[in-house]
Formats: C-alpha cells, structure tokens, sequence
C-alpha cells in the first residue's frame, strides 16, 4: 500500500471517486481542501482524506472528510493514511489537528492515531477529536479511560446498527486502544 499528500489546501486536486465504494465522493471534487491518499500496488486508490485549515485558527488542521473503499474498511487503512497527515501537519509547523467523527468506528479508529475527545460535538453531533490532547483545565483531571468511555457514552444514546451496538457494548468499561505506531 502506498500512503501519499497530494497537496496542501488551499491547492487540493479533485478526485472523482466512486459514490458506490466511498462515502462522501462528492466532497473529493473540491480543489480548496488538501488530499491524502492511499493507494494499492498497481495505482487503485482505496482511501482519502481532505483536510484544511480553521478558518479562526491558522494553527489548527481539521481532517474534514475520511472515506475507504467499503470492501477494503477495516484494514486500518484509513487510520495510516490519518497518521500521514497527521505527521506532515505536525511537521509543517500546525500546533493542533482536529477531526468530527460520527460512528463509533471512526471514533475508535482515530484514538488508534492518537487523537483524543475534546467533550464538543458539532452542530450534527458529530464528536470533535484533537491532536494533540487538549490541556483544557476542565479535563485535566479526566484520565485517558474516562475521556474514551465519555465519548463512547455519546453514542449509546443514538440509533445504531446492531454491529455500532456491539461494538460499544464491546468497550464497556474498558481501556483506550493501544496507539498504533505502523
């Protein structure tokens, strides 16, 4: 698998990606967003993301939209490719990267990158995640298990699909995922 960053926003290339195998393809067309890919052996792309700055914050990367071929979700595809971003934001000098996730899933998948649940959601109850952790004085005496599992409650109160309710019904009580470093 080859991991890539097309191009920093405000000069992101358009990718025209499947609506049947990608969630969000119409997003991919916009050139003002950055673009990361990940891409098979022979060229087949499999993953992207779109990322741009706050517009308040100059400092501060959000990773707008994440989307995996469905037939290749699951593979940690799309938390490497998160992590290549993550790391070239980090290098190009971005104090923070934030991403709202809607699915316990993404939501699990990004802690693995080591993104981190602020206590915000968005508008649409989308959960607001930061990398760094955020230093903010009111969860400071969270430890990372109860920062995780306040997330995971967020989502207990939605309508899921009976794999979201096992897949929480799975964390309960339990540790943050491991950190994944590959």
């Amino acid at each position: 698998m080859e991991y890539e960053l097309l191009a920093w926003p405000p000069d992101g290339p358009k990718l025209r990606l499947d609506h049947e195998r990608f969630s969000y393809a119409g997003k991919f067309v916009m050139t003002n967003t950055g673009k990361a890919v990940a891409r098979t052996a022979d060229s087949r792309l499999v993953a992207a993301v779109a990322f741009n700055e706050d517009r308040t914050d100059e400092d501060t990367l959000w990773l707008r939209y994440v989307t995996v071929d469905r037939e290749r979700r699951g593979e940690g595809i799309g938390p490497r490719l998160c992590r290549l971003v993550r790391d070239r934001a980090v290098e190009r000098g971005y104090d923070r990267l934030r991403i709202a996730v809607n699915n316990p899933f993404a939501y699990e998948a990004l802690y693995r990158t080591g993104f981190a649940y602020t206590g915000e959601t968005t508008g649409i109850a989308e959960l607001i995640l930061e990398y760094p952790t955020p230093d903010d004085p009111d969860t400071a005496a969270w430890t990372d298990r109860e920062r995780y599992q306040a997330g995971l409650e967020e989502y207990r109160d939605r309508d899921l699909s009976e794999a979201e309710e096992q897949f929480l019904e799975s964390r309960t009580g339990s540790e943050p995922p491991a950190l994944e470093t590959v």
